[in-house]
């Protein structure tokens, strides 16, 4: 009976003493997707690329199998796909760009504010380069309605500051992106 006290209390103290594991935050959980990605984008040969993507983007598709409705996720497997389907260029991309339309549709409809507003500026990027119906989806109204709405939640960020102003100078309207790019290069 003593033995089984002293045990009890052991037990006991050594849950108190012990700290609960460390629960990873969606940045954490998204910070090697965001690195590899960089690897790809800045430092891998533009003909390996497509590769690079494709794997990357199963990494982060489980990574969001496995931690269901976390918007940051799902953003960083959009923004993934997306980058895999600028590297595959052609028709051949359209289903890859339709699938990171979904995934950061989905991320929005959790937190449209994640990452500074990433979602908007990332579909905004898309419906800027997609070619408009009868082919895909692409929509350079909804582009700038996009555009504007990463801006206003992240006015002084470095991508939506970037990608707008690169969106302005395709639309030739050159004296609006200078401001923009300038924010940008800040």
């Amino acid at each position: 009976m003593k033995i089984a006290s002293i045990l009890a209390s052991l037990t006991l103290a050594t849950a108190v003493i012990v700290p609960a594991a460390h629960a990873a935050t969606p940045e954490e959980l998204i910070r090697p997707i965001q690195d590899q990605w960089a690897e790809i984008k800045y430092k891998t040969p533009e003909k390996q690329q497509e590769e690079g993507y494709n794997k990357l983007a199963q990494q982060a598709r489980k990574l969001a199998e496995q931690n269901p409705g976390v918007a940051e996720i799902l953003v960083w497997e959009g923004i993934v796909l997306s980058s895999e389907a600028g590297a595959k260029g052609g028709l051949g991309a359209l289903g890859l760009a339709k699938e990171a339309k979904a995934k950061l549709e989905e991320a929005m409809k959790l937190n449209d504010k994640a990452l500074s507003g990433s979602a908007y500026t990332s579909l905004a990027t898309l419906y800027a380069k997609v070619p408009g119906w009868p082919i895909g989806f692409g929509d350079k109204e909804k582009a700038e309605e996009y555009f504007r709405k990463s801006l206003a939640i992240n006015p002084n960020g470095i991508d939506p500051n970037f990608f707008y102003g690169e969106y302005l100078v395709d639309r030739s309207r050159i004296g609006e992106a200078r401001t923009y790019l300038e924010t940008a290069s800040k």
